[in-house]
């Protein structure tokens, strides 16, 4: 059968191509080896904000930061945790993804895909998870395979076993230990979860601090909140081995001033990345290239180099969240059935990291912009100053806002604080309206969020920290 657009992949990218598509009248095809929905909905994103929450109502509970407010310590059912955590996923992949096609209306094979080429085109061989084969053949074809978890070259580790921030997902048993290789975003978010159900975690980070890719002062609020909470941290640390007995592993490591050290757990997991799913495509044979990370090169449109054949989400090396997966979608579907031309920006383009505190942050670092000859100017506000933190009992973290000097152009925000994933947006807005910190100075802000926090930061750029007021503007 023929269809005006078939996806490889049935996550984010795929969902709203494949919904801009229907939209234009067009007949569309999906194609997914997996579970219907990609890995955010499965085994990224969902699962693993659900567990962090489950964590972090076991933390607060045990925390004393209020006085008054004591609560005797409690066990933790892993089992029960982990069906909880499968019955929103369930219910969540049914109502955003298989009843959504089922609305609009497209056909999904269950099957792995490759292309082939035909006198036609290209053209798409379906092995069917229920036997068989079928032929698929369409006008457009969208790659959108999403990544995969990655683990580094390391001497032992492939033989050892390791858990990835997938099969950690599935644990049925606490481990009495953990290490957790990798400091960036997904590790950051494993290693405080298990922590705080229990396990005795350390993180090891090959960069100089956690959060490395962040600005410095976030990376060490961080630091400081996971030590204090009981963490270990090694920065600027060399893994050398991997070792596993029935005692469970050892890891030969190099430290930042070079000693070595054995670490051991129970348990090892690895989070030092993600890399495009792109090996059982065949696409050398419709020339379709591939970057370095094995990402699909497509240009700004998202076309690859074969002009029916379209990329979208984390198998473009494009930043690796499903928010730009889903706007991918429908960029290619409207390139592609429009020919509208339409690009992505990126310059406010928000990240998060889940962990108590959360890191968010959009728009230029400070040596970005220097790095980008911008002339900047930068204000670091502590929670101290904030009101919403003190009322919170929780003044761990800070607000950093990168100006461009003479117009007070907004250039980036950096935030660790509880709910910098929501205060961020405010940022995003500014950012994508070009806005100066005078301007978000003047802002209406209710009082007693920590949106006011942004608020308060761009006030810096023209009076005293120590001379704000509380709640007056």
């Amino acid at each position: 059968m023929r269809y005006d657009l078939a996806a490889i992949g049935s996550g984010g990218g795929a969902f709203a191509a494949a919904i801009a598509a229907r939209s234009k009248g067009r007949s569309v095809v999906m194609i997914e080896r997996g579970a219907v929905g990609g890995t955010c909905v499965n085994t990224g994103c969902v699962p693993s904000k659900a567990m962090l929450a489950a964590a972090e109502a076991r933390h607060v509970s045990l925390d004393g930061r209020f006085p008054g407010i004591t609560v005797a310590p409690f066990g933790v059912d892993l089992p029960r945790v982990m069906s909880s955590k499968h019955a929103l996923v369930d219910s969540l992949q049914a109502e955003k993804y298989t009843d959504l096609a089922a609305e609009y209306g497209w056909d999904i094979l269950a099957g792995s895909a490759r292309f082939a080429a035909a006198d036609s085109g290209p053209i798409l061989e379906v092995d069917l998870g229920e036997g068989g084969k079928q032929r698929v053949e369409a006008e457009h074809y969208l790659i959108a395979t999403g990544s995969t978890p990655w683990a580094p070259q390391i001497d032992g580790l492939a033989d050892a076993g390791y858990l990835t921030s997938t099969t950690a997902m599935e644990l049925t048993l606490l481990p009495a230990s953990m290490i957790v290789l990798g400091g960036n975003a997904i590790g950051l978010e494993q290693a405080q979860l298990w922590n705080r159900l229990g396990v005795d975690v350390t993180v090891v980070e090959i960069l100089p601090r956690l959060a490395p890719f962040e600005e410095p002062e976030l990376s060490a609020v961080l630091e400081d909140a996971f030590t204090h909470e009981g963490i270990a941290v090694t920065t600027g640390a060399t893994v050398n081995r991997v070792d596993r007995s029935a005692q469970g592993y050892r890891l030969s490591v190099a430290g930042s001033n070079g000693q070595p050290v054995d670490l051991p757990a129970e348990q090892l997991l690895v989070a030092t990345g993600r890399k495009p799913v792109v090996d059982d495509l065949n696409l050398d044979a419709v020339g379709v290239k591939v970057g370095p990370r094995g990402e699909v090169k497509v240009d700004d449109q998202l076309r690859s180099d074969n002009p029916r054949i379209w990329a979208a989400g984390d198998v473009t090396g494009h930043p690796q969240f499903v928010y730009v997966a889903a706007a991918h979608g429908t960029l290619v579907a409207d390139n592609a059935f429009a020919n509208t031309g339409r690009t992505l920006d990126y310059h406010h383009l928000p990240r998060v990291t889940f962990t108590s505190p959360a890191v968010a942050a959009a728009g230029l670092t400070d040596a970005q912009a220097v790095a980008a000859g911008i002339d900047c100017e930068c204000r670091v506000l502590p929670l101290e100053h904030v009101p919403r933190a003190l009322v919170n009992r929780d003044t761990r973290g800070v607000i950093k806002l990168v100006a461009e000097r003479g117009t007070g152009r907004l250039l980036g925000a950096h935030i660790v604080a509880d709910g910098a994933g929501d205060v961020i947006a405010t940022a995003v807005y500014a950012l994508a309206n070009d806005m100066t910190v005078h301007q978000m100075a003047n802002l209406w802000t209710p009082y007693l969020t920590m949106a006011e926090g942004l608020k308060l930061a761009a006030q810096t750029f023209t009076r005293d920290v120590s001379k704000l007021s509380c709640c007056a503007s």
